[in-house]
């Protein structure tokens, strides 16, 4: 049960924003194979609350600790990283049903990594870390879900620091292109970032990333409209 009033800026009822809280943790890794009577009755037994960011608020800053198990309910955060240098990487978009920081919430060394800030109005239910762990001790499917979404962040990561250390800055562009259309399972690939934001998500300045487009279209291997970007020749892009 919740441990403080809903103080929500979205005004749903509470019987509304049960439902809606339950369709969010749908979404979420944590109960993957549970159902939406499960989640209620799971709802019931814990004590949480929800949390509520303006559009472009501070979540949490790179070096503070991680506090809380938080899943968010509605809306969306970025992680970033932020060099000695000032250099501005993007780690990753955090949206519905993402568990922030798993593997920070038990760690003896529990400080983030990163900054995290909203980038739209956002909503998060909010447990004690000891409110987790007791999820985890008394429902087997909970703990294994957990201990598949520490896997899948260390495979992310990984894949992730090989990319920003390894990949020029064509094939770190190529790969986003060729992703991007897998994942929408389109050559017309709809972008849904700016392209400060794409740029920052693999560490490069964004006139270069300009220039790899220019060069790609150049070459006949894309061809770009606006937030449109159709990939005409993916091996050109290799090349």
């Amino acid at each position: 049960m919740p441990y403080s009033n809903y103080s929500s800026n979205f005004g749903p009822s509470y019987k509304n924003m049960d439902r809606e809280i339950t369709n969010s943790l749908m979404q979420c890794p944590l109960f993957n194979g549970l159902q939406a009577t499960d989640i209620k009755g799971i709802l019931d037994s814990i004590d949480y609350k929800i949390v509520n960011y303006v559009a472009k608020d501070v979540y949490v800053l790179a070096g503070m600790p991680c506090k809380y198990a938080d899943i968010i309910i509605e809306g969306e955060m970025v992680a970033r990283m932020v060099g000695l240098s000032g250099k501005l990487v993007q780690i990753d978009h955090l949206r519905q049903g993402t568990l922030v920081a798993p593997a920070f919430i038990f760690s003896k060394k529990n400080a983030m990594p990163v900054s995290v800030e909203t980038s739209q109005p956002t909503q998060i239910l909010r447990m004690m870390p000891s409110e987790l762990k007791r999820l985890i001790d008394t429902d087997p499917q909970i703990r294994m879900n957990f201990i598949l979404l520490l896997s899948n962040i260390d495979v992310f990561l990984t894949n992730k620091l090989r990319i920003l250390s390894l990949f020029t800055v064509r094939e770190k562009v190529a790969y986003f292109l060729i992703k991007a259309a897998e994942r929408q399972k389109s050559r017309v690939v709809t972008l849904d970032k700016t392209r400060q934001e794409i740029a920052d998500s693999f560490g490069i300045q964004k006139f270069s990333l300009l220039r790899c487009l220019s060069e790609f279209e150049d070459l006949g291997a894309i061809k770009i409209e606006g937030k449109k970007i159709t990939i005409l020749n993916s091996d050109k892009m290799k090349g």
